[in-house]
């Protein structure tokens, strides 16, 4: 009897130990350091599909989801995502954990302990990229002391939503308008709309029987249509530029940058859809039937820099019939053997050079490495649906977008492994139809007399992504090619990103001069 009343303490002695040892694990998982969002009873109306973010800010300006987009440097303000499936209004509640991917830290347990300003965000918005875009869900701005070692819970709720997009009011030089794209609504399989800013020239009102020839003018990556409110506020210099005494009298035509991958290119894409059709055959008609425009090619112009820049080469080489010639400064890649540092043909990895250094994506005025490759994609990996940039909404994920072929997912294939850089280079062959250099090269004796006079295009040597190098291989070919194509290409030694030989009067000029050609 005693031995086995021994044995009988030992069992429960045995028994309370793991209990013990039982409850300090829980206990210290259950301190581990996450965030926890629901979102408020009857703020949305049925289960919600999309990708949770939560943003960490030292500083509390503006609230975190207005500015968490931009910074890609290492000391940028942390974001972690994760993709949300039935997001149920007041029954679910989705963690932000150590699982979960972040930028810049690798997770929540890198975050510098200290005082943040902490707002989540639900993206569900599939038509415009965009973090703050319309319908998409937000929590209040809370500040909290956050110390990973410490851990705990932080709740957040979601309990606002970004309201319906709405127009600007329109003024005298200022016009917007929104049109639903039937091609582009087909594509798609549900409404899918164009949006563009008008600047009408000066006397527009007054000179009731007049015709106006086309500015159309792409901004840098992700412009709006709105930027038009900027560029034509009071005393403003472009704007006074506009309505000068020698300025040519113009509709200024500022296309959306804004699409379901981001900036949509404004050309056909097999992820992004038709947007050049839509352009050509439905947005560009009926601006010039609604604003007395000329309404033929010899009176359609391009501009643009940097996106736009391509945006507009592009255009006058995919439609050479369309357009009457393009001003494109420092543009995207025009040969994508310098997809700004990458040979996308010859290159095994695109975060790695071939010496094995981390490749540079901008550099500083003195030379030196802003941000590398690997580093701007890692951020749009967090941006992304799936952890993949492809589906960031960012400048990588953009150009994959519009280059790369559709996978069997209905997702965008990427051209490179989103965490390790490695180049699929069957992808990469099928960049080639969007490689202008290719293309201009292997259609020249076509498209020479169609693009001849037109192509004018500038980069400073400087440029920050290294632009300048595929101007130069663009500019290899078409210098020597038969017959010559009459056009301009310019280069500033010191020239950095959006630097320009000409200003934008300077450049309308050189646009009648050849409608009085024609």
């Amino acid at each position: 009897m005693m031995r086995s009343t021994g044995v009988r303490l030992n069992q429960i002695a045995a028994g309370s130990l793991a209990l013990c040892l039982l409850a300090i694990i829980v206990s210290g998982q259950s301190t581990a350091l996450k965030f926890e969002a629901t979102i408020a009873r009857g703020l949305v109306s049925g289960p919600q599909k999309g990708r949770l973010f939560v943003f960490l800010n030292r500083k509390g300006e503006l609230a975190p989801r207005l500015t968490a987009d931009g910074d890609v440097s290492l000391d940028a303000p942390p974001i972690l995502a994760k993709d949300v499936d039935r997001f149920v209004a007041g029954e679910t509640t989705t963690v932000i954990d150590n699982t979960s991917i972040a930028y810049p830290i690798k997770d929540l347990a890198e975050v510098p302990a200290g005082e943040y300003f902490v707002q989540a965000l639900l993206d569900v918005n599939n038509d415009l990229r965009s973090l703050n875009a319309p319908g998409n869900l937000y929590s209040a701005v809370q500040k909290e002391t956050i110390d990973p070692k410490k851990g705990g819970t932080i709740k957040l709720e979601l309990n606002d939503i970004v309201p319906p997009e709405k127009l600007p009011a329109d003024t005298e030089y200022l016009k917007f308008l929104k049109i639903q794209s039937l091609v582009l609504s087909k594509f798609y399989g549900r409404p899918i709309f164009l949006r563009v800013g008008i600047v009408l020239p000066r006397d527009y009102e007054k000179e009731a029987g007049r015709r106006y020839p086309l500015l159309i003018n792409i901004g840098g990556y992700g412009s709006r249509f709105t930027r038009t409110q900027r560029l034509m506020s009071e005393n403003s210099p472009a704007r006074k530029a506009w309505v000068g005494d020698d300025t040519p009298r113009m509709i200024g035509v500022y296309l959306d940058g804004d699409g379901p991958y981001g900036d949509p290119y404004q050309i056909n894409s097999a992820n992004s859809g038709p947007y050049g059709d839509a352009l050509t055959q439905e947005l560009i008609p009926q601006i010039e039937e609604q604003f007395r425009a000329i309404g033929t090619p010899d009176a359609r112009y391009l501009t643009g820099g940097s996106t736009g820049g391509w945006v507009s080469l592009a255009l006058q080489i995919f439609y050479p019939d369309y357009f009457n010639g393009t001003w494109s400064g420092f543009p995207d890649p025009l040969d994508f053997r310098a997809y700004q540092l990458v040979n996308i043909y010859k290159d095994e990895n695109a975060y790695v050079n071939a010496k094995g250094f981390e490749r540079p994506s901008a550099r500083e005025a003195n030379g030196d490495t802003e941000f590398t490759m690997r580093l701007e994609c890692l951020k749009e990996n967090v941006l992304g649906a799936g952890d993949s940039y492809t589906m960031s909404g960012g400048q990588w994920g953009a150009w994959n977008a519009t280059f790369s072929p559709r996978g069997a997912d209905g997702r965008p294939v990427p051209l490179w492994n989103p965490k390790t850089g490695k180049i699929d280079h069957d992808v990469a062959m099928q960049w080639e139809k969007y490689d202008l250099h290719l293309v201009v090269e292997r259609n020249w004796k076509t498209l020479a007399p169609k693009l001849r006079g037109k192509i004018h295009i500038w980069v400073g040597e400087a440029d920050d992504y290294f632009l300048n190098n595929g101007v130069h291989l663009f500019d290899d070919f078409i210098s020597k090619a038969d017959p010559k194509y009459d056009g301009w290409i310019m280069y500033d030694r010191t020239g950095r990103h959006g630097w320009s030989p000409k200003d934008q009067v300077e450049i309308m000029k050189e646009m009648v001069q050849r409608i009085q050609q024609h």
